[in-house]
């Protein structure tokens, strides 16, 4: 992919957010992801500071939040910071993975279907701004649809990874190593029959 075209599928997934919030919203806002949650913040110390990219309509930042998390949320469409900071009253920083460049240290960093609008080629390099952006042993949860295709889709950019994929990528980027892969099916309506890789990856 070209420097040109990378640009455009980045604006092109921007504008599919900025333009539909509301429905994106409506769809994801209540889905139940307690258990990814919960294991996620069984991971990180009580009361620590989690960087939620890509933080879309806020459910999660508001989820960790009032569990007692110091939470940072971000995210490169101005409608879902919006939409965020509307349900959950935090600050929220207006920026995309690549601009954005992490203040300090956390203890864990929720990825959930975010990067996955990332170029493969691109990937590496933004994975580890923020793994060095961890405290050592911090958590880093990342999520990507299953499987090997990469382009635009329903007017977004999508990298779909495979399991073996994903440890390539890993396996690039020595501040992190990979603790757990799990596959879980699709929670929205309608959608079971899609598959999302979940992967937990600790800063070393």
């Amino acid at each position: 992919m070209t420097a040109v075209s990378a640009a455009s599928s980045q604006q092109q997934t921007l504008d599919y957010y900025n333009t539909n919030a509301g429905k994106f919203v409506a769809s994801t806002a209540n889905v139940e992801f307690g258990q990814l949650q919960g294991e996620f913040a069984r991971r990180l110390p009580e009361g620590g500071c989690i960087l939620d990219l890509g933080c879309g309509s806020g459910r999660d930042s508001l989820a960790f939040t009032n569990a007692g998390f110091a939470v940072v949320p971000v995210d490169g469409s101005q409608e879902m910071c919006a939409a965020t900071r509307e349900l959950t009253g935090l600050e929220v920083t207006h920026a995309t993975f690549q601009e954005y460049e992490p203040q300090g240290q956390f203890d864990g960093i929720w990825a959930c279907s975010s990067l996955l609008h990332v170029p493969l080629p691109e990937l590496p390099d933004v994975v580890a701004k923020y793994a060095r952006a961890l405290r050592p042993g911090g958590t880093f949860y990342l999520s990507f649809k299953l499987g090997n295709f990469q382009g635009m889709r329903n007017g977004r950019w999508f990298t779909d990874l495979t399991e073996r994929e994903f440890r390539q990528l890993i396996g690039q980027i020595p501040e992190l190593r990979v603790d757990s892969i799990g596959i879980t099916a699709d929670v929205r309506p309608g959608r079971g029959d899609e598959q999302w890789l979940n992967a937990w990856c600790v800063r070393v």
